[in-house]
């Protein structure tokens, strides 16, 4: 039982009966399926660890179309959500 030393987990591992291991992965293994195209997947430890490699992976592979989209999309929702609400946009004119 022990008091001063923590309790280990007990390991289980299985093998089928029928499972030839030929060395390149297990087939129990779960994996996403654009795993192998991500950068931000892997061996980067770490909260810091992964936020750059995602800030370099933007700064690598930026799309100026999709920027532009992701630009103008916003900027209507914007214009959007402002005439929903009602804003009046003379309290920046004198």
């Amino acid at each position: 039982m022990g008091l001063i030393s923590k309790r280990k987990n007990k390991k289980y591992s299985y093998q089928p009966r029928h499972f030839e291991h030929d060395g390149e992965s297990s087939p129990f293994s779960i994996g996403h399926k654009f795993d192998q195209f991500r950068t931000t997947v892997g061996d980067n430890k770490g909260l810091k660890g992964k936020f750059k490699t995602a800030w370099a992976d933007l700064r690598q592979t930026s799309d100026r179309k999709a920027n532009r989209r992701l630009i103008v999309i916003i900027a209507i929702l914007v214009l959007l959500f402002l005439f929903i609400i009602e804003f009046d946009l003379s309290i920046f004119y004198a």
